[in-house]
């Protein structure tokens, strides 16, 4: 067997698609997020405005984490075709929403806390000054919103167009997605709560909104780290996909798996490792056709055995 044999058998590495349509438009959103922060504190501190400042240090937490997503799709895209990366470099993305999800439940705990000090102790609010803050946080977070829902859009078409998985979607992408969200609803929160303060004298809605935003979020926070830590200890593959390949490979009635590896290397694409045991000689090649209709395997390894035993 020649070199160019081999090169012909190679498995590729990358599984994912090409995100540098979405890692620009994460960009934007980090560009967006820092000039607004650094314009909220500046002028803050010429005002002597407490609500600017404190909005402008909360954003710092949002492009915190906005810069986490976008670092993990550059080095993702970067070490692409790194032969270190055993299954590509896609769980660097998914590392990036599991450090996301982290700074999304540090922000809701802290505003959490606050809320309740508030609660207990309140503070004189200025009104104005704190409602025109909220109005410049929404409208920041609803554009960058916008901007990021182009990217998921784009995401969703080209997975389509590639595969028949429904499990593609894009953790890195949703955690940016969840910070400039929930950062949104705490802005509509306060917006509404500081109009119930001024007008009818509801001091305590400030900090009702703010724990009730802040339950939210912990439970955005929680699901996307639940998410995210689950692909990357490899924990509960599709359990549907694992079913169907039993079936195809166990179809002519003398195969039976042993052994099945399935996990995740990319936004709807699997690898997986397959030990049987047949009492007819059939080749691999003829067990990788059953399983060639299943369009989520990019990466498939068959291991015929004479007996099987399982340890126990």
């Amino acid at each position: 067997m020649n070199s160019e044999d081999i090169e012909r058998l190679r498995h590729a590495h990358t599984f994912s698609a090409d995100k540098r349509y979405i890692e620009r438009l994460t960009l934007a959103v980090v560009v967006i997020t820092l000039v607004t922060m650094f314009a909220e504190i500046v002028f803050g501190l010429l005002t002597n405005s407490m609500a600017l400042l404190a909005d402008g240090m909360h954003m710092g937490t949002h492009a915190f984490a906005l810069v986490l997503s976008y670092g993990a799709y550059r080095l993702a895209r970067k070490h692409a075709e790194n032969s270190k990366f055993t299954f590509g470099t896609w769980k660097i993305e998914i590392l990036g929403a599991y450090s996301s999800a982290l700074v999304l439940g540090i922000v809701a705990i802290a505003i959490a806390y606050a809320s309740v000090e508030r609660l207990v102790n309140p503070l004189v609010i200025h009104y104005d000054q704190a409602l025109l803050v909220a109005f410049i946080g929404l409208a920041v977070n609803v554009a960058s919103a916008a901007i990021l829902s182009r990217g998921n859009r784009h995401h969703h078409h080209h997975e389509n167009n590639g595969n028949e998985s429904h499990d593609h979607q894009d953790l890195n992408l949703k955690s940016a997605y969840l910070h400039v969200i929930a950062d949104a609803l705490t802005s509509i929160f306060a917006i509404a709560a500081l109009l119930g303060a001024k007008y009818y004298r509801l001091g305590w809605l400030d900090p009702l909104m703010g724990i009730l935003g802040a339950t939210l979020i912990i439970r955005w926070g929680w699901l996307l780290l639940r998410d995210s830590a689950h692909i990357l200890l490899d924990y509960k593959a599709d359990g549907f996909l694992a079913n169907e390949i039993k079936r195809a490979i166990e179809s002519d009635g003398s195969s039976v798996i042993c052994d099945l590896h399935l996990w995740k290397v990319g936004d709807g694409a699997y690898a997986c490792i397959v030990s049987l045991v047949s009492d007819s000689e059939r080749p691999v090649d003829e067990y990788k056709e059953r399983l060639s209709k299943f369009h989520e395997l990019a990466h498939v390894t068959i291991e015929i055995n004479l007996s099987c035993r399982i340890a126990k």
